[in-house]
Protein backbone atom coordinates (compact mmCIF):
# COMPACT_ATOMS: atom_id res chain seq x y z
CA UNK A 1 0.00 0.00 0.00
CA UNK A 2 1.33 3.46 -1.13
CA UNK A 3 0.86 5.88 2.27
CA UNK A 4 1.51 9.82 2.61
CA UNK A 5 1.44 10.42 6.60
CA UNK A 6 1.18 13.91 6.83
CA UNK A 7 2.45 16.11 9.87
CA UNK A 8 3.87 13.30 11.51
CA UNK A 9 6.26 13.85 14.75
CA UNK A 10 8.92 11.22 13.70
CA UNK A 11 10.68 9.90 17.20
CA UNK A 12 13.49 8.35 16.18
CA UNK A 13 17.62 8.99 17.48
CA UNK A 14 18.45 7.45 13.97
CA UNK A 15 16.73 9.24 11.42
CA UNK A 16 17.97 12.67 10.11
CA UNK A 17 14.20 14.03 11.12
CA UNK A 18 14.13 13.29 14.83
CA UNK A 19 11.46 15.22 17.10
CA UNK A 20 11.06 16.66 13.39
CA UNK A 21 6.95 17.37 12.01
CA UNK A 22 7.31 16.15 8.95
CA UNK A 23 5.19 14.30 5.94
CA UNK A 24 6.44 10.49 5.36
CA UNK A 25 5.67 9.18 1.97
CA UNK A 26 5.61 5.46 1.58
CA UNK A 27 5.91 3.92 -1.95
CA UNK A 28 6.22 -0.35 -2.88
CA UNK A 29 6.78 -0.43 0.97
CA UNK A 30 9.78 1.82 1.08
CA UNK A 31 10.13 5.60 2.22
CA UNK A 32 9.96 7.45 -0.85
CA UNK A 33 10.62 10.86 0.62
CA UNK A 34 10.41 12.95 4.04
CA UNK A 35 9.57 16.59 3.81
CA UNK A 36 7.17 19.48 4.04
CA UNK A 37 4.02 19.49 2.44
CA UNK A 38 4.28 16.75 0.12
CA UNK A 39 1.48 16.95 -2.23
CA UNK A 40 -1.00 13.61 -2.44
CA UNK A 41 -0.67 11.90 -5.57
CA UNK A 42 -3.54 9.07 -6.95
CA UNK A 43 -3.05 5.62 -5.86
CA UNK A 44 -1.58 6.93 -2.41
CA UNK A 45 -3.77 7.11 0.74
CA UNK A 46 -3.35 10.10 2.94
CA UNK A 47 -3.41 9.25 6.67
CA UNK A 48 -3.52 12.63 9.00
CA UNK A 49 -4.19 11.88 12.55
CA UNK A 50 -4.26 13.75 15.80
CA UNK A 51 -0.86 14.49 17.64
CA UNK A 52 0.67 11.48 15.10
CA UNK A 53 3.90 10.34 15.88
CA UNK A 54 6.03 7.61 14.04
CA UNK A 55 8.93 5.76 15.62
CA UNK A 56 11.11 2.53 14.71
CA UNK A 57 8.31 -0.19 15.38
CA UNK A 58 7.65 -1.66 18.33
CA UNK A 59 8.78 -5.13 19.38
CA UNK A 60 8.23 -6.98 22.50
CA UNK A 61 9.86 -10.05 23.52
CA UNK A 62 7.08 -12.41 25.16
CA UNK A 63 4.20 -12.95 23.94
CA UNK A 64 1.83 -16.18 23.97
CA UNK A 65 -0.85 -17.01 21.65
CA UNK A 66 -1.98 -20.95 22.65
CA UNK A 67 -2.09 -21.76 18.93
CA UNK A 68 -1.23 -24.67 18.32
CA UNK A 69 -3.08 -26.67 21.38
CA UNK A 70 -5.11 -23.75 23.04
CA UNK A 71 -6.63 -21.63 20.16
CA UNK A 72 -9.64 -21.12 22.55
CA UNK A 73 -7.05 -18.55 24.59
CA UNK A 74 -5.67 -17.01 21.35
CA UNK A 75 -4.64 -17.97 17.77
CA UNK A 76 -1.88 -16.60 16.05
CA UNK A 77 -3.66 -14.64 13.33
CA UNK A 78 -6.11 -12.93 16.15
CA UNK A 79 -2.81 -12.00 18.00
CA UNK A 80 -0.99 -11.06 15.53
CA UNK A 81 -3.86 -8.42 14.63
CA UNK A 82 -3.75 -7.36 18.09
CA UNK A 83 -0.04 -6.97 18.27
CA UNK A 84 -0.31 -4.35 14.88
CA UNK A 85 -3.05 -2.39 16.12
CA UNK A 86 -1.37 -2.45 20.06
CA UNK A 87 1.92 -0.67 17.77
CA UNK A 88 3.91 -3.91 17.33
CA UNK A 89 5.76 -4.61 14.33
CA UNK A 90 7.36 -7.43 15.57
CA UNK A 91 6.98 -9.71 18.42
CA UNK A 92 8.66 -13.23 19.91
CA UNK A 93 6.54 -16.26 20.13
CA UNK A 94 6.98 -17.61 23.64
CA UNK A 95 6.88 -22.09 22.94
CA UNK A 96 4.20 -22.54 25.86
CA UNK A 97 1.74 -24.53 23.05
CA UNK A 98 0.74 -27.32 23.16
CA UNK A 99 2.74 -29.51 21.64
CA UNK A 100 5.85 -27.38 23.08
CA UNK A 101 7.55 -25.62 19.78
CA UNK A 102 10.55 -27.50 20.90
CA UNK A 103 11.33 -28.81 17.31
CA UNK A 104 12.40 -27.72 13.95
CA UNK A 105 8.71 -28.44 12.54
CA UNK A 106 7.23 -26.62 15.30
CA UNK A 107 8.84 -23.48 14.72
CA UNK A 108 7.98 -23.55 10.44
CA UNK A 109 4.38 -24.36 12.23
CA UNK A 110 3.85 -21.32 13.62
CA UNK A 111 5.79 -19.30 10.99
CA UNK A 112 4.00 -20.40 8.40
CA UNK A 113 0.71 -19.92 10.26
CA UNK A 114 2.51 -15.85 10.62
CA UNK A 115 2.78 -15.32 7.10
CA UNK A 116 0.78 -12.59 5.45
CA UNK A 117 0.33 -10.51 8.29
CA UNK A 118 1.68 -6.67 9.20
CA UNK A 119 3.34 -7.97 12.10
CA UNK A 120 6.26 -10.35 11.89
CA UNK A 121 6.47 -13.21 14.33
CA UNK A 122 9.68 -14.47 15.86
CA UNK A 123 9.59 -18.21 17.35
CA UNK A 124 11.43 -18.72 20.50
CA UNK A 125 12.34 -22.12 20.50
CA UNK A 126 12.41 -24.18 24.07
CA UNK A 127 15.63 -24.60 26.03
CA UNK A 128 14.40 -28.16 26.93
CA UNK A 129 12.15 -30.70 25.31
CA UNK A 130 8.85 -30.34 26.17
CA UNK A 131 10.27 -27.24 28.81
CA UNK A 132 10.67 -30.15 30.98
CA UNK A 133 14.26 -28.99 32.12
CA UNK A 134 15.89 -32.44 31.78
CA UNK A 135 16.94 -32.40 27.79
CA UNK A 136 18.37 -29.65 25.91
CA UNK A 137 15.93 -29.19 22.98
CA UNK A 138 17.14 -29.44 19.15
CA UNK A 139 18.48 -25.83 19.27
CA UNK A 140 20.70 -25.77 16.20
CA UNK A 141 18.24 -27.07 14.11
CA UNK A 142 15.35 -24.58 15.32
CA UNK A 143 17.85 -21.44 14.63
CA UNK A 144 18.43 -23.10 11.72
CA UNK A 145 14.57 -22.82 11.29
CA UNK A 146 14.76 -18.89 12.58
CA UNK A 147 14.02 -19.46 15.75
CA UNK A 148 15.76 -16.10 17.86
CA UNK A 149 15.84 -17.93 21.39
CA UNK A 150 15.57 -20.48 23.26
CA UNK A 151 13.88 -20.89 26.87
CA UNK A 152 11.34 -22.55 28.71
CA UNK A 153 8.89 -19.87 29.47
CA UNK A 154 8.38 -19.53 32.88
CA UNK A 155 10.02 -22.13 34.07
CA UNK A 156 12.85 -21.92 35.87
CA UNK A 157 16.22 -24.10 34.87
CA UNK A 158 16.61 -26.07 37.65
CA UNK A 159 19.63 -27.81 36.69
CA UNK A 160 22.47 -25.64 36.61
CA UNK A 161 24.83 -28.24 34.48
CA UNK A 162 22.10 -27.99 31.65
CA UNK A 163 22.08 -24.38 31.80
CA UNK A 164 25.95 -24.43 31.95
CA UNK A 165 26.02 -26.96 28.77
CA UNK A 166 23.77 -25.43 26.88
CA UNK A 167 25.28 -21.83 27.12
CA UNK A 168 28.32 -23.72 25.91
CA UNK A 169 26.22 -25.30 22.78
CA UNK A 170 24.62 -22.33 21.28
CA UNK A 171 27.83 -20.10 21.44
CA UNK A 172 28.61 -22.46 18.38
CA UNK A 173 25.84 -20.72 16.04
CA UNK A 174 25.64 -17.59 18.00
CA UNK A 175 22.43 -18.62 19.95
CA UNK A 176 20.46 -16.62 22.93
CA UNK A 177 19.72 -18.22 26.20
CA UNK A 178 16.64 -16.90 27.93
CA UNK A 179 16.70 -18.50 31.22
CA UNK A 180 13.72 -17.05 33.75
CA UNK A 181 14.30 -16.75 37.41
CA UNK A 182 12.25 -18.37 40.39
CA UNK A 183 13.74 -20.83 42.75
CA UNK A 184 10.98 -23.46 43.32
CA UNK A 185 11.66 -24.15 46.59
CA UNK A 186 11.98 -21.09 47.85
CA UNK A 187 8.51 -19.77 46.10
CA UNK A 188 6.64 -22.99 47.60
CA UNK A 189 3.25 -22.93 47.33
CA UNK A 190 3.27 -19.32 46.94
CA UNK A 191 0.84 -17.07 45.15
CA UNK A 192 1.65 -13.12 45.61
CA UNK A 193 4.89 -11.22 46.85
CA UNK A 194 5.73 -12.03 50.31
CA UNK A 195 5.39 -8.88 52.43
CA UNK A 196 2.38 -6.31 54.09
CA UNK A 197 -0.40 -7.20 51.63
CA UNK A 198 0.58 -11.03 51.65
CA UNK A 199 0.71 -11.24 55.47
CA UNK A 200 -2.53 -8.34 55.29
CA UNK A 201 -4.52 -10.79 53.17
CA UNK A 202 -3.93 -14.35 54.13
CA UNK A 203 -1.83 -15.65 51.81
CA UNK A 204 1.28 -17.25 50.89
CA UNK A 205 3.65 -15.14 49.75
CA UNK A 206 7.02 -15.28 47.00
CA UNK A 207 9.77 -13.66 48.41
CA UNK A 208 12.02 -11.79 46.28
CA UNK A 209 14.87 -14.14 47.39
CA UNK A 210 13.27 -16.94 44.91
CA UNK A 211 13.98 -14.87 42.21
CA UNK A 212 17.47 -13.01 43.19
CA UNK A 213 19.31 -16.53 44.29
CA UNK A 214 19.13 -17.58 40.28
CA UNK A 215 19.68 -14.59 39.07
CA UNK A 216 22.61 -14.56 40.97
CA UNK A 217 23.26 -18.64 40.21
CA UNK A 218 22.89 -18.08 36.24
CA UNK A 219 24.92 -14.63 36.38
CA UNK A 220 27.91 -16.87 37.71
CA UNK A 221 27.25 -19.37 35.34
CA UNK A 222 27.37 -17.13 32.62
CA UNK A 223 30.54 -15.92 33.37
CA UNK A 224 32.15 -19.42 33.77
CA UNK A 225 30.38 -21.15 30.88
CA UNK A 226 30.14 -17.42 28.21
CA UNK A 227 27.58 -16.95 25.57
CA UNK A 228 24.71 -14.67 25.47
CA UNK A 229 22.20 -14.62 28.24
CA UNK A 230 18.62 -12.96 28.61
CA UNK A 231 17.07 -12.96 32.01
CA UNK A 232 13.21 -11.99 31.73
CA UNK A 233 10.42 -10.20 33.31
CA UNK A 234 12.53 -9.36 36.14
CA UNK A 235 10.69 -7.64 39.15
CA UNK A 236 12.83 -6.97 42.46
CA UNK A 237 15.54 -4.56 43.47
CA UNK A 238 18.44 -7.05 44.12
CA UNK A 239 17.42 -8.04 40.44
CA UNK A 240 19.03 -5.24 39.32
CA UNK A 241 21.51 -4.04 41.10
CA UNK A 242 23.17 -7.76 40.36
CA UNK A 243 22.45 -7.60 36.59
CA UNK A 244 23.58 -3.91 36.61
CA UNK A 245 27.24 -5.31 38.18
CA UNK A 246 27.35 -8.31 35.44
CA UNK A 247 27.25 -5.48 32.54
CA UNK A 248 29.78 -3.62 34.36
CA UNK A 249 31.85 -6.81 34.38
CA UNK A 250 31.55 -7.37 30.96
CA UNK A 251 28.92 -10.24 30.83
CA UNK A 252 26.78 -10.58 27.68
CA UNK A 253 23.49 -10.27 29.36
CA UNK A 254 20.07 -8.13 28.89
CA UNK A 255 17.31 -8.56 30.90
CA UNK A 256 13.29 -6.89 30.44
CA UNK A 257 10.82 -6.00 32.85
CA UNK A 258 6.79 -6.66 32.23
CA UNK A 259 4.76 -3.58 32.16
CA UNK A 260 2.19 -4.59 34.77
CA UNK A 261 5.51 -4.76 37.19
CA UNK A 262 6.55 -0.83 36.37
CA UNK A 263 2.83 -0.17 36.95
CA UNK A 264 1.16 -2.05 39.57
CA UNK A 265 1.98 -3.23 43.22
CA UNK A 266 0.46 -5.57 45.23
CA UNK A 267 -1.93 -3.02 46.57
CA UNK A 268 -3.99 -3.67 43.93
CA UNK A 269 -4.51 -7.55 45.61
CA UNK A 270 -7.06 -6.72 48.18
CA UNK A 271 -9.95 -7.86 46.55
CA UNK A 272 -8.63 -11.03 45.54
CA UNK A 273 -8.95 -10.58 42.07
CA UNK A 274 -7.24 -13.03 39.79
CA UNK A 275 -6.59 -10.59 36.90
CA UNK A 276 -3.83 -9.72 38.84
CA UNK A 277 -2.08 -12.85 39.70
CA UNK A 278 1.26 -13.33 37.80
CA UNK A 279 4.39 -14.47 37.65
CA UNK A 280 6.59 -12.69 38.91
CA UNK A 281 4.20 -11.24 41.28
CA UNK A 282 3.45 -7.98 41.17
CA UNK A 283 5.81 -6.43 43.86
CA UNK A 284 6.11 -3.75 46.53
CA UNK A 285 6.48 0.17 45.50
CA UNK A 286 10.34 -0.08 46.77
CA UNK A 287 10.67 -2.41 43.68
CA UNK A 288 8.57 -1.00 41.46
CA UNK A 289 10.75 2.53 42.09
CA UNK A 290 13.76 0.11 41.82
CA UNK A 291 12.63 -1.05 38.47
CA UNK A 292 11.73 2.40 37.18
CA UNK A 293 15.16 3.40 37.90
CA UNK A 294 16.62 0.59 36.36
CA UNK A 295 14.86 1.58 33.48
CA UNK A 296 15.79 5.11 33.36
CA UNK A 297 19.61 4.26 34.17
CA UNK A 298 20.05 1.52 31.38
CA UNK A 299 20.03 -1.34 33.30
CA UNK A 300 17.07 -2.87 31.99
CA UNK A 301 16.90 -3.22 28.29
CA UNK A 302 13.17 -3.85 27.36
CA UNK A 303 10.31 -3.54 28.09
CA UNK A 304 7.78 -6.71 26.99
CA UNK A 305 3.72 -7.02 27.83
CA UNK A 306 4.79 -10.31 28.33
CA UNK A 307 0.86 -10.94 27.10
CA UNK A 308 -0.11 -13.94 28.19
CA UNK A 309 -3.99 -14.78 27.57
CA UNK A 310 -5.72 -17.45 30.05
CA UNK A 311 -9.19 -19.19 29.77
CA UNK A 312 -11.89 -17.41 31.71
CA UNK A 313 -12.14 -20.65 33.55
CA UNK A 314 -8.70 -20.92 34.58
CA UNK A 315 -8.99 -17.10 36.12
CA UNK A 316 -12.58 -17.24 37.60
CA UNK A 317 -11.62 -19.56 40.24
CA UNK A 318 -10.21 -19.13 43.85
CA UNK A 319 -7.17 -16.56 44.10
CA UNK A 320 -4.42 -20.04 44.62
CA UNK A 321 -5.83 -22.01 42.22
CA UNK A 322 -6.17 -19.71 38.98
CA UNK A 323 -3.77 -19.59 36.62
CA UNK A 324 -0.73 -16.81 36.33
CA UNK A 325 -0.50 -14.33 33.46
CA UNK A 326 -2.33 -11.61 31.69
CA UNK A 327 -3.01 -9.96 28.36
CA UNK A 328 -0.92 -7.08 28.02
CA UNK A 329 -0.85 -5.73 24.45
CA UNK A 330 -3.32 -3.44 24.13
CA UNK A 331 -2.86 -1.20 27.00
CA UNK A 332 1.52 -1.70 27.01
CA UNK A 333 1.82 2.28 25.38
CA UNK A 334 -1.11 3.96 27.48
CA UNK A 335 -0.03 2.42 30.39
CA UNK A 336 3.50 3.40 30.20
CA UNK A 337 2.60 6.59 29.37
CA UNK A 338 1.57 7.02 32.40
CA UNK A 339 5.09 6.36 34.32
CA UNK A 340 7.92 7.17 31.80
CA UNK A 341 9.07 9.56 29.51
CA UNK A 342 8.00 9.08 25.57
CA UNK A 343 11.64 8.93 24.58
CA UNK A 344 12.33 5.87 26.94
CA UNK A 345 9.20 4.10 26.11
CA UNK A 346 10.25 4.27 22.56
CA UNK A 347 13.78 3.21 22.91
CA UNK A 348 12.79 0.41 25.16
CA UNK A 349 10.34 -1.28 22.76
CA UNK A 350 12.69 -0.60 19.82
CA UNK A 351 15.96 -1.83 21.64
CA UNK A 352 15.21 -5.67 22.03
CA UNK A 353 15.43 -5.92 18.25
CA UNK A 354 19.06 -5.95 18.17
CA UNK A 355 19.19 -8.26 21.01
CA UNK A 356 17.13 -11.17 19.72
CA UNK A 357 18.62 -10.75 15.94
CA UNK A 358 15.88 -8.67 14.43
CA UNK A 359 16.21 -6.17 11.49
CA UNK A 360 15.52 -2.68 12.39
CA UNK A 361 14.61 0.27 10.17
CA UNK A 362 15.70 3.96 10.78
CA UNK A 363 13.18 6.63 9.66
CA UNK A 364 15.32 7.68 6.78
CA UNK A 365 14.70 8.03 2.48
CA UNK A 366 15.20 4.41 0.92
CA UNK A 367 14.95 2.49 3.65
CA UNK A 368 12.24 -0.16 4.18
CA UNK A 369 8.58 1.57 5.96
CA UNK A 370 8.59 -0.37 9.52
CA UNK A 371 7.17 1.89 11.76
CA UNK A 372 4.45 2.49 14.84
CA UNK A 373 2.39 5.59 14.69
CA UNK A 374 0.64 6.84 17.77
CA UNK A 375 -0.48 9.83 19.81
CA UNK A 376 1.17 10.97 23.01
CA UNK A 377 -1.57 12.74 23.98
CA UNK A 378 -5.58 11.76 25.72
CA UNK A 379 -6.15 10.84 29.23
CA UNK A 380 -8.85 7.75 29.18
CA UNK A 381 -9.62 4.72 31.17
CA UNK A 382 -8.62 0.98 29.44
CA UNK A 383 -12.21 -0.93 29.51
CA UNK A 384 -12.88 -4.40 28.32
CA UNK A 385 -13.80 -2.21 24.87
CA UNK A 386 -10.58 -2.33 24.48
CA UNK A 387 -9.50 -5.37 24.77
CA UNK A 388 -8.80 -6.94 21.41
CA UNK A 389 -7.66 -10.32 22.04
CA UNK A 390 -9.83 -13.99 22.40
CA UNK A 391 -8.93 -13.70 26.76
CA UNK A 392 -10.01 -10.77 28.27
CA UNK A 393 -7.73 -11.52 31.47
CA UNK A 394 -6.47 -7.84 31.83
CA UNK A 395 -4.48 -6.71 35.05
CA UNK A 396 -5.22 -3.41 33.68
CA UNK A 397 -9.25 -3.27 33.16
CA UNK A 398 -10.09 0.31 34.96
CA UNK A 399 -6.33 1.71 34.85
CA UNK A 400 -5.88 5.32 33.62
CA UNK A 401 -3.89 5.02 30.04
CA UNK A 402 -2.58 8.51 28.14
CA UNK A 403 -1.78 8.35 24.80
CA UNK A 404 -2.73 5.10 22.58
CA UNK A 405 -0.99 3.71 19.93
CA UNK A 406 -2.88 4.16 16.12
CA UNK A 407 -1.35 1.19 14.59
CA UNK A 408 1.55 -0.08 12.40
CA UNK A 409 2.94 0.20 8.70
CA UNK A 410 4.58 -2.70 8.12
CA UNK A 411 5.40 -5.55 5.22
CA UNK A 412 3.63 -3.02 2.89
CA UNK A 413 0.66 -2.92 5.07
CA UNK A 414 -1.16 -0.13 6.66
CA UNK A 415 -2.99 -1.59 9.99
CA UNK A 416 -5.23 1.30 11.85
CA UNK A 417 -6.61 0.77 15.47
Amino acid sequence: MNVIFKNATILDKESPFHNQKVDVKVENGSIATIGQNLSSENGFKVVELDNLHLSQGWFDSSVSFGEPGFEDRETIANGLNTAAKSGFTNVALQPNSFPVIDNQSQVSFVLNKSNGFATQLHPIGAFTKNSEGTDLAEMFDMKNAEAVAFGDYNKNIDNANILKIGLQYVQDFNGLVIAYCQDKTIKGNGVVHEGLVSTRLGLKGIPALAEELEVARNLFLLEYSGGKMHIPTISTAKSVELIKAAKAKGLNVTCSVAIHNLVLTDDVLSGFDSRYKVTPPLRDENHRKALIEGILDGTIDMITSDHNPIDIEFKKMEFDNAKNGTIGLESAFGALQTILPTDVIVEKLTKGKSVFGIESSAIKEGNKASFTLFTTAGNWEFTKENILSKSKNSAFLGQPMKGRAYGIYNNGQLILN
